[in-house]
């Protein structure tokens, strides 16, 4: 039993390292590169350098502040994205008023550069908390939209009239029927979302300052700290690896009658 278990963790562990096996080559190619001279410290410091900033700024609390306020601002913009991107997005795909007022804007928005109407964000919600959750929300919403309205609309016809012929309310057909149909399409829209949420609230902390990792990554440039740059690239890294992580967890969880999911246990 014990042997087992060993063969079992072996195993496991081995593919964890084939998996992780590019991000580990790209690390000792950095680290060889910073060492060889080639390169000066400042433009690009040693990873070890860089890692030991990470653990000094984790023991120091700096770390986990500036990481818990980032995720906060992301995770509230993307929740806030997600309940009323899939709301906006049922709607469109049944009734043809939401979607003749929403689809033109979907059509234009969903391509534009979201980031560019930071400054107006600005303007109106000011340097806080609100105006990057809201900036983050709207740049993730309309993948949440797209998706939910594709999802919805792709619902099997006859299976609704079935339903409605058996006398379903309109509620049990959206709860019980077109919502669990939809949602392998509604959870990709989110698992496109949520690193958009990401990246636009570190950019949004940038423009506008104060705490969070997009701000210590700009105070450390401005004072040519070169390993706070680089120490904010890899916990940027590192958080946007585990929130997608997560998600793809939560879409197996939640995903687990679906068909992707049962060839996924197959392998």
């Amino acid at each position: 039993m014990a042997l087992r278990a060993s063969t079992s963790l072996r195993g496991v562990f081995l593919r964890a390292l084939a998996a992780s096996g590019s991000v580990i080559a790209l690390l000792i190619g950095w680290e060889i590169l910073a060492r060889s001279g080639t390169v000066s410290a400042f433009l690009l410091p040693q990873f070890t350098v860089v890692a030991g900033r990470i653990v000094e700024d984790t023991l120091s609390g700096t770390l986990p502040t500036q990481l818990g306020l980032t995720l906060w601002r992301a995770l509230a913009g993307f929740a806030l994205a997600g309940v009323l991107g899939v709301g906006i997005g049922v709607m469109m795909a049944r009734n043809k008023a939401t979607a003749w007022f929403f689809d033109p804007i979907v059509s234009i928005g969903f391509p534009a550069p979201k980031i560019a109407f930071l400054p107006v964000f600005i303007l109106w919600f000011g340097l806080f908390d609100l105006s990057k959750i809201l900036m983050t929300a709207f740049a993730a919403i309309f993948p949440v939209i797209v998706a939910t309205a594709a999802g919805t609309q792709g619902v099997d016809k006859y299976i609704v009239w079935s339903a409605r012929n058996a006398g379903a309310s309109e509620r049990n057909l959206l709860h019980e029927i077109i919502l669990p149909a939809a949602l392998p399409q509604i959870m990709t829209g989110l698992q496109v979302a949520l690193p958009i949420s990401l990246i636009v609230t570190i950019v949004s902390e940038m423009v506008m300052g104060g705490e969070g990792l997009g701000g210590a990554m700009m105070g450390a440039a401005r004072f040519a700290d070169s390993v706070g740059v680089f120490a904010g690239i890899v916990q940027i890294a590192i958080a946007g690896y585990f929130l997608i992580k997560v998600i793809e967890l939560v879409r197996g969880r939640l995903l687990v009658w679906h068909q992707e999911t049962q060839q996924i246990s197959t392998f």
